[in-house]
């Protein structure tokens, strides 16, 4: 198993440098870095890039809606060139309250342009001339705009033209969709022992159309980690605070994917309650609501064993990338414990 990171998006970025240096060194393997109504995600990886050496650098997410998909492919194509190939781009479609909210435009089709933003960036990388109709068409007919538009290809060569494609998924149609064209998966709120029962057939399906040349499907999982006793109460809350953020507040009522997912892992009751709270603003009530139960199969909080324990779990599901936010007096340390234990 690779070792991988999320960066908190509300954060100073540039102190947090120096903490993903020290992880590196610990043996992490890749950082994700987010982008919801934050700073944007690219600037940051540039200049993680420029303070890194050889972990790999994610976007995790950048939303499908945000830019056209030759920008998407030419950003990442920019960040692989400064980083020496280190690249990953992360894909998603974010949810309406965002994408309608703070980016002003419609959120529609979102299976169907992932689909097509992923075969654009892949033509851009081999240098293909862009000549793509659907929902995006590059270029513009000849009875839109000026009538000029012309076919272009990437004016550089790209370090690789394959930058690994993650797509960020959790509805049935969007994970058979990733399993069958991305080179890996970011799920969210991973229970191993869960993860078949709801999301099996889907992986299944999509894994049946998979070209061979993606090779296996990549897949994160962990959570939120500590193994010192004085931390497991304050990792327990950060894990209960951002749990009920997706869960209660990332979406509206009937139109929140997290919220789903926790009633398919068999917390309809729970789910609900915890979004009322939320959305009624009392948001230490809604993370108090989620089941312990919930919170300590989904994280990686407790005694070594116990969380040994967890990662086998996560490695019997088929998780390639423990993914984790570490808690403790020296997170870099606890990386490097992982990395004992996962090599």
């Amino acid at each position: 198993m690779k070792l991988s990171a999320p960066v908190m998006y509300a954060g100073n970025p540039v102190e947090t440098t120096d903490q993903i240096v020290a992880m590196e060194r610990a043996g992490l393997d890749v950082v994700w870095l987010a982008e919801v109504y934050t700073f944007d995600a690219p600037t940051f990886m540039g200049y993680l890039a420029a303070k890194t050496e050889r972990v790999e650098i994610g976007s995790g997410i950048i939303p499908i809606y945000s830019r056209t998909p030759t920008l998407t492919a030419m950003t990442a194509a920019g960040l692989d060139a400064v980083s020496g190939g280190r690249a990953v781009l992360g894909l998603g479609s974010s949810g309406p309250q965002v994408i309608e909210g703070w980016h002003g435009v419609p959120y529609d089709k979102p299976l169907a342009r992932t689909r097509e933003i992923v075969d654009i960036c892949r033509a851009v990388w081999r240098r293909e001339v862009i000549d793509h109709h659907g929902i995006y068409d590059i270029p513009l007919p000849p009875d839109q705009g000026m009538g000029l538009g012309k076919a272009l290809k990437l004016i550089n060569h790209p370090v690789r033209d394959r930058i690994p494609i993650w797509l960020a998924a959790l509805g049935d149609k969007n994970v058979e969709m990733t399993a069958e064209i991305a080179e890996g998966w970011l799920p969210f709120l991973l229970i191993p022992e869960k993860l078949d029962a709801v999301w099996g057939d889907a992986l299944r399906a999509g894994k049946a159309k998979r070209p061979a040349e993606l090779g296996p499907l990549q897949m994160t999982g962990g959570g939120i980690l500590a193994m010192e006793e004085p931390y497991f109460e304050p990792a327990r809350a950060a894990a209960r605070n951002l749990t009920s953020l997706y869960v209660g507040g990332m979406g509206a009522r009937g139109k929140n994917f997290y919220n789903t997912v926790m009633q398919r892992y068999g917390y309809p009751e729970e789910a609900a309650t915890v979004q009322d709270l939320y959305l009624d603003r009392r948001k230490e009530e809604a993370a108090a609501a989620l089941p312990a139960e919930f919170i300590d199969s989904s994280n990686l909080i407790g005694p070594p064993e116990f969380v040994r324990d967890r990662i086998a779990a996560l490695r019997d599901a088929g998780v390639t990338h423990l993914h984790v936010t570490p808690i403790g007096s020296d997170p870099a340390k606890l990386i490097g414990q992982l990395k004992e234990w996962t090599s």
